[in-house]
């Protein structure tokens, strides 16, 4: 009996340790913002959601539309707004973290062509464990603030 439990707390143990952290996750709304045709670079946004037990941290993410891809926050330095790379996007336990303009972003960085409205860009986020996730993240123009909700009904 004793040899039983042992087997069914190894199981156990070794199922949690093998859930990634991708498995864990979800993300809404990703999508990535249209920017003028000579725009060298852009930013994508989302919302990523951790149902997890445990923190999770984006340590990279890769796309195939610009050569190069960085998490960036925005910082206000002395009254100026400035776009800084940052080395992880931690999301808590059961948290959520929101990627949005003015904020915590995905920058594609040397675009290979103009993105047009309507492109999907898949985005790939790798976690901290080594896990990834890929994002379909749909081009849109920058949308208007909410004074158009009203207009889908």
């Amino acid at each position: 009996m004793k040899r039983l439990s042992l087997l069914a707390a190894s199981l156990l143990f070794s199922a949690g340790v093998l859930a990634a952290a991708a498995d864990n996750v979800s993300v809404d709304k990703p999508y990535v913002r249209l920017a003028p045709p000579s725009a060298p670079t852009t930013g994508a946004f989302m919302v990523i959601r951790n149902t997890g037990e445990k923190d999770i941290k984006v340590v990279k993410a890769d796309n195939s539309a610009s050569r190069l891809t960085e998490l960036h926050t925005h910082l206000n330095e002395g009254g100026v707004m400035k776009m800084r790379p940052v080395p992880a996007i931690e999301v808590k336990a059961k948290g959520e973290a929101v990627l949005q303009p003015g904020g915590l972003h995905v920058m594609l960085i040397d675009l290979k062509a103009p993105l047009k409205e309507g492109d999907v860009v898949p985005i790939t986020l790798s976690f901290d464990d080594g896990s990834s996730k890929r994002v379909e993240a749909t081009v849109q123009r920058p949308m208007p603030m909410p004074a158009t909700e009203h207009l889908h009904h």
